[in-house]
């Protein structure tokens, strides 16, 4: 039994592990999965001199509890959240010492939705094409974190016997108040009247609690089709805004299916959805058109 892991002492709502996703098998039916806030995984892997791609925990809303069988350094980021080690306050946003047999409780968000934990050495569970990401549509990955799951950790990157607050930690923008979208319309936009095309880019809409890390679920104004038939299953993509038949736009996530057969109005930019990974339900939304 190596020491080189942590141990789950509480799982919180949802805990996936997640990297920076799995490319080239959408062909497969594999979609890309990976974190929701690829800019907060970059930065907590750097906090603790890991590489960017390392795997993470992925939280949901009220954190995770953990206990590592070795002293590790670890560094949480994205929502920001209350950070213990032994029940005393360590610091967020920065890398933090957590001796062996310690407990890091990783709190609720107290704003936002997902924290993300990086720890010295990555978590080393065992990757599926090319990724160690939890992909909750086709359950690839390990499962969602249970208590006293098990993760162990990748060799020791070197920086172990020091705390790495100071390598950067630049200010974070925070959870958005508003989310604003840029999208470039297209490819079934034809499918809409213009009257939908022009409410899509100037009505506001708010998150829906039913979203997750398939699709970001809005509420607000209904997009009508102009006269049309039924679409053949097409190819799906990161950030495609889908209408299913009630109307309402669904802003494909990482764990989106690679195809549907419902018509997508456009594509938001890929580096647009970070801050989705964030917008808690009611967060307005809004689409801004762009070439």
């Amino acid at each position: 039994m190596t020491d080189r892991a942590v141990v789950v002492v509480r799982a919180g709502a949802l805990t996936t592990v997640q990297d920076l996703g799995r490319t080239g098998y959408a062909h497969l039916g594999v979609p890309r999965s990976g974190a929701l806030d690829p800019a907060a995984v970059r930065l907590v892997n750097r906090l603790v001199g890991n590489p960017e791609s390392a795997a993470v925990l992925e939280t949901t809303v009220d954190g995770c509890a953990l206990r590592p069988r070795r002293a590790v350094t670890v560094a949480v980021g994205g929502a920001p959240c209350p950070v213990r080690v032994d029940g005393r306050p360590a610091a967020w946003g920065t890398a933090v010492r957590v001796p062996a047999g310690s407990v890091l409780d990783i709190g609720a968000a107290t704003r936002g939705l997902r924290a993300y934990v990086a720890v010295g050495g990555g978590i080393d569970v065992e990757p599926v094409l090319g990724s160690r990401s939890t992909d909750l549509l086709s359950g690839l990955g390990p499962a969602p974190l249970a208590v006293e799951t098990v993760l162990p950790l990748g060799p020791d990157t070197g920086t172990e016997t020091a705390v790495r607050g100071s390598v950067d930690a630049p200010p974070w923008p925070g959870p958005p108040d508003e989310l604003v979208l840029r999208v470039r319309l297209g490819p079934r936009d034809d499918w809409f009247t213009d009257a939908a095309l022009r409410t899509l880019v100037t009505r506001a809409y708010r998150v829906s609690s039913a979203s997750n890390r398939i699709g970001l679920r809005l509420e607000g104004p209904v997009l009508d089709r102009a006269p049309h038939g039924e679409l053949a299953s097409e190819g799906m993509v990161l950030g495609a805004v889908q209408v299913p038949p009630d109307g309402r736009p669904v802003v494909f996530l990482a764990d989106h299916p690679t195809t549907g057969g419902y018509p997508v109005v456009g594509v938001v930019r890929e580096t647009d959805l970070g801050a989705v990974a964030q917008a808690v339900p009611g967060t307005p939304v809004r689409f801004t058109p762009v070439r």
